[in-house]
């Protein structure tokens, strides 16, 4: 059974630990400041943007939602704020040059470019040769948690912002329209010449099918 960080018991079996550092990765949740006093060297974050830019829990989702073609990993000390603790090390990456269908996707190619910084900066860290810098608290950034009315596309927006809201709100909470009274979850698109194409959706209370089977289907 999972315990909360604030049950004292959870404290005292964490302390008994004694870890040197401690590696936190996708954790939306302040971490109190008496367990981030026991490890030496403090509890280490990967998070998928570059700091300060894209703090919270959706940093990846609100890349695409904006658009964005540059994202990155930064590696960061946390304090006992989100996200606001300072830097040891960032790398960027090209959203451009990466395809990928949802940001389950790209988040997988973040976080093994954060895995891979992670072992690279640890042991600078450890030896001191690394000297954490502060970030710009003034050029901050916040991201919210997505919900499913977040998803429901609006046909008379660009496409281009249509396009990134599949990108970014699958598979989670996903993307939506209404079609005769019924719903249809859009999986998957691609956008050609400037247009979406709609290529993987889920009727409701059904499997996902491409969407060419359904205009099949579906003439009217």
């Amino acid at each position: 059974k999972s315990k909360s960080l604030k049950d004292e018991s959870v404290f005292e079996e964490f302390k008994k630990l004694n870890p040197d550092v401690c590696v936190v990765a996708a954790y939306g949740r302040i971490i109190p400041q008496k367990f981030l006093d026991v490890p030496k060297y403090g509890f280490v974050n990967i998070h998928p943007s570059l700091l300060p830019k894209y703090r919270g829990p959706s940093p990846i989702q609100t890349t695409l939602l904006n658009g964005d073609k540059e994202t990155g990993v930064s590696i960061m000390l946390i304090d006992a704020e989100v996200d606001h603790g300072p830097v040891l090390a960032s790398q960027g990456f090209s959203i451009s040059d990466f395809k990928f269908s949802n940001h389950d996707e790209l988040a997988k190619e973040l976080f093994k470019i954060g895995a891979d910084l992670l072992i690279e900066t640890l042991p600078k860290h450890i030896m001191g040769e690394i000297k954490p810098q502060e970030q710009n608290h003034g050029q901050a950034t916040f991201t919210k948690m997505f919900n499913r009315e977040d998803g429901k596309i609006n046909w008379s927006e660009p496409s281009e912002k249509i396009f990134a809201k599949i990108r970014a709100l699958n598979p989670e909470p996903g993307t939506w329209t209404t079609w005769k009274g019924k719903i249809i979850n859009i999986k998957k698109a691609e956008l050609v010449n400037g247009n979406v194409e709609i290529k993987t959706i889920q009727m409701e209370g059904k499997k996902e099918m491409p969407f060419e089977e359904f205009l099949r289907g579906h003439q009217d």
